[in-house]
């Protein structure tokens, strides 16, 4: 069994969307039958490797940051596809933290982390924020555990601005 957790960035550009969501889909190839992967649903990258990993039939498994997730940082328009990845999951798993902060999301992705065999990071490169939570962070405490990372990012990917 081939358990793949994914960190990547919110804000993909409209053209970028298809290139990832290829990418992502020659990936998930090679674990087809025999996937789970793990996921916490944000819009953008998260989100297009839930539909991916559903799509090659694999196992989903949601990991939501905190008690007020959905109702104070899933906005309108990602709603609805965070609401089908939710019933499409085998397993959705809520956090304690009581609101969506830092602490809340570096848990996530330490759950994210401790599940999986290997981190898919839909990621430009950009080092830390220094903020803690994102992308880089998550791939630089992959790494630390010792977990392989797969970087995806498609020629003509590109961040909104």
């Amino acid at each position: 069994m081939t358990t793949l957790a994914v960190t990547g960035h919110m804000d993909l550009t409209d053209e970028s969307v298809p290139l990832v969501r290829a990418a992502l889909r020659e990936l998930l190839e090679s674990c087809r039958g025999d996937l789970t992967g793990v996921s916490c649903i944000a819009a953008g990258a998260d989100s297009l490797f839930a539909e991916e990993v559903v799509a090659a039939g694999g196992r989903l498994m949601v990991v939501i940051p905190s008690q007020d997730y959905r109702a104070t940082k899933v906005k309108p328009e990602h709603a609805p596809l965070f609401d089908r990845l939710v019933e499409a999951a085998a397993e959705v798993m809520v956090l304690p933290h009581e609101t969506a902060d830092r602490a809340a999301y570096s848990a996530a992705n330490r759950q994210l982390l401790e599940r999986a065999d290997r981190l898919v990071a839909v990621w430009d490169g950009t080092p830390p924020s220094g903020k803690g939570g994102g992308t880089a962070d998550t791939v630089e405490e992959a790494q630390s555990m010792g977990r392989p990372v797969d970087v995806v990012w498609p020629p003509g990917a590109a961040r909104r601005s």
